[in-house]
């Protein structure tokens, strides 16, 4: 039978309420590995990336992984799927993508923060001055 739930959309403060509330929910940012260490990540967030250096082909084994992490102490069920799944990317595009492969892999509480860590670009071609995880002043720290 075909999934046919979608990603939820989610603000960045909403999605840090969740994970204020269900201590069980698993950040994981999407973004390359050079992203996520030198532009900087929430704080508690794992690195999953969805597409990488060098080849920047996507992850193959993307599902694999966020589900481990899942069946490894988060989830106490026997489904391993009941964990809120929340993804970030840079700007929420490359996270709905993640979200969308979860979902076909029988993946349930899945969501995307909209705007992502870093948000849009403004008229000078900068981020994190319109929206955001950052911009939203919410915990995040760098490597």
């Amino acid at each position: 039978m075909p999934n046919d739930e979608q990603v939820k959309t989610i603000s960045s403060s909403d999605a840090w309420q969740l994970i204020q509330d269900d201590p069980r929910s698993l950040m994981v940012d999407v973004r390359s590995h050079m992203e996520f260490l030198f532009i900087g990540h929430p704080a508690g967030a794992i690195n999953i990336p969805w597409i990488d250096e060098p080849d920047w082909n996507i992850n193959p084994n993307f599902a694999v992984e966020v589900r481990k992490l899942i069946l490894g102490g988060l989830d106490h069920h026997k489904s391993g799927h009941n964990v809120p799944v929340l993804l970030i990317c840079r700007s929420g595009k490359r996270s709905l993508e993640a979200g969308e492969l979860l979902l076909k892999e029988g993946f349930h509480d899945v969501y995307n923060i909209e705007e992502g860590f870093e948000g849009e670009l403004d008229d000078n071609h900068h981020r994190s001055t319109l929206g955001g995880w950052r911009f939203a002043g919410l915990p995040w720290e760098q490597c």
